[in-house]
């Protein structure tokens, strides 16, 4: 089964919704650990699905990767102070930039990706060229 290009952007931003609304929900119940690194492996779920409505033929390693490198560089540059400057003026900013660096987020972004690059790849099989043996 693989899913038409045309179909590619609608259903990623049903996606990124559903990730959201995971997230959201898991806020609301939760708290601690939990909230944590669910809300961060769903943040770089609802990126991989931002990727793909960007670019929407982009094959799943490329992909995931332009999400893992956006996830760390976010993260990373919130070493500088200026995501928190943002965040504190608008919720938007702090929902896509975050607040302050946490090393632990590194290694939860690709829990979010990984899977998703993994389903991707089962899903664009039909699609891939097949190695021919030399007759």
């Amino acid at each position: 089964m693989s899913i038409r290009p045309a179909a590619v952007r609608p259903l990623m931003l049903v996606a990124a919704a559903l990730f959201l609304g995971v997230a959201l929900t898991i806020r609301v119940l939760s708290d601690g650990r939990l909230e944590q690194y669910s809300g961060t492996a769903l943040y770089a779920s609802m990126v991989y699905a931002g990727v793909l409505f960007l670019w929407p033929r982009m094959s799943p390693l490329p992909a995931g990767a332009v999400a893992l490198a956006f996830c760390w560089a976010v993260e990373c540059a919130q070493l500088t102070g200026i995501p928190a400057a943002l965040s504190a003026r608008s919720l938007l900013a702090r929902l896509v930039l975050g607040v302050q660096f946490d090393p632990t987020d590194v290694l939860w972004y690709p829990v979010g990706v990984v899977p998703l690059v993994a389903a991707h790849w089962l899903l664009d099989a039909p699609h891939r060229p097949t190695a021919q043996s030399p007759g």
